[in-house]
């Protein structure tokens, strides 16, 4: 059985691939991979798996950006730290869900599952409607409650301009261009964030679709994001994430 793994904490998709070797001896891990832009690349060169274990929220956004770009047909096992509520999804589309730290009972239950799947030929519509039904089910945060000299401040996630990463420091900043300061990574603010009118741009950058002024054409065929506030630096989409992001802009 062929396998292939996203994942972008190295820790973890080394803990997965071991405790995997040890439910299933004859498997056969093709790659592990731990970006969007990395995962659709190597998708649109080589073959399917038989089977994929997928991390919901990746380094460069959520991982159901993937499906977007590239068709992917075969069972998916997804993995996360959170996101509980779609535990019941899942479970009725026979696509299992696994929550960190993976335990090998757990696996060896998805594995079971996969096989029994499998018996009965698997249908890739059933992925479909997953992805349907979680988008459908997701409550995505509308305030955030941020810190202000000796106060706590509510911002709206409307009034936000851009989120972004400077020297390990998360800053909100707003279309006033106030600069606000939060504990929370940028991967943990877009899985609360409305995929629709946030974008994480690349590594550093999460932009909203209201800020944009205009986007530039970039050299190697990237794309610059012009914002209508300053910001510390360009915000560039690579080249393989292009698509991605003219089909999230146009809808």
């Amino acid at each position: 059985m062929r396998v292939l793994i996203i994942e972008d904490e190295v820790m973890a998709a080394k803990a997965l691939k071991k405790v995997l070797k040890e439910v299933e001896p004859d498997v056969e891990v093709m790659g592990i991979l731990e970006t969007i832009e990395e995962s659709v690349e190597w998708l649109q060169k080589k073959p399917l798996p038989d089977l994929m274990f997928m991390d919901i929220h990746l380094a460069d956004g959520s991982s159901f950006a993937i499906f977007e770009q590239v068709s992917i047909t075969c069972p998916v096992i997804f993995t996360t730290a959170y996101d509980e509520y779609a535990l019941q999804a899942f479970e009725v589309n026979s696509i299992d869900y696994l929550l960190k730290p993976i335990s090998k009972d757990a696996l060896s239950r998805a594995m079971h599952k996969y096989h029994n799947l499998m018996d009965r030929s698997f249908d890739s519509s059933k992925l479909e409607t997953l992805l349907t039904q979680l988008g459908e089910k997701k409550k995505y945060r509308s305030c955030f409650l941020l810190p202000e000299r000796d106060k706590l401040v509510p911002l709206p996630v409307g009034n936000i301009a851009y989120v972004f990463i400077d020297s390990k420091t998360v800053k909100i900043i707003s279309l006033e261009q106030k600069t606000y300061y939060i504990t929370q990574t940028l991967d943990d603010l877009m899985a609360q964030l409305d995929p629709s009118v946030f974008f994480r741009a690349n590594r550093q950058f999460i932009v909203s679709r209201q800020s944009i002024k205009d986007v530039s054409v970039w050299f190697g065929n990237k794309l610059a994001i012009n914002l209508v506030v300053e910001t510390p630096e360009k915000i560039i989409v690579s080249k393989a994430r292009v698509s991605e992001f003219k089909h999230w802009f146009s809808n």
